[in-house]
């Protein structure tokens, strides 16, 4: 029996990923003043950002990094999975700055090493999934934590000592 959804037969597996994430994750994501960045280069290799100005020049960014596999003899029926890595820089394109504020963290390692909540197998979680609905769950699960630890952590209001995470008194929103 094929559980594949219907319009998953007719899109890549980056495509359908991005369907999948804008439905599930996009409303709470534009609720805190996030939009998905147009880089259609970035989607081929499964790459999705949703990007939000911060005062100065500084915008807090949730990649997202889509791993799909088809299931053929190479690939011995892995499930495909994604990351989601935090990044907030006063760079071009998230990179790397020599500026204090700059971060850099995978979601799971924000949640599970430096808040100290269990909820992930591990530092280094990847979210499988294997069809519509597990990939649902999982963003669901991953746009959670995002929500709840990423998007405050970025802007400066939440960090893992109880101190204001950007040194000062100030959200950076």
């Amino acid at each position: 029996m094929n559980t594949e959804h219907p319009m998953q037969a007719r899109q890549s597996g980056q495509d359908y990923f991005q369907s999948v994430l804008v439905t599930v994750v996009g409303g709470a994501f534009a609720a805190a003043g996030y939009h998905l960045a147009e880089e259609p280069m970035q989607w081929l290799g499964g790459r999705y950002r949703f990007i939000k100005p911060l005062a100065g020049n500084w915008r807090a960014i949730i990649e997202f990094q889509v791993l799909t596999y088809t299931d053929n003899a190479y690939t011995g029926q892995q499930p495909s999975r994604f990351r989601v890595t935090l990044i907030r820089s006063d760079q071009p394109g998230g990179k790397p700055s020599s500026q204090p504020g700059y971060v850099h963290r995978t979601l799971s390692q924000l949640v599970v090493s430096d808040f100290g909540v269990a909820i992930l197998p591990s530092p280094d979680h990847w979210w499988p999934f294997s069809d519509t609905t597990s990939l649902g769950n999982a963003l669901a699960e991953a746009g959670h934590l995002a929500v709840g630890y990423g998007i405050p952590w970025l802007q400066g209001d939440l960090s893992p000592d109880g101190e204001n995470a950007n040194g000062s008194d100030e959200s950076l929103a």
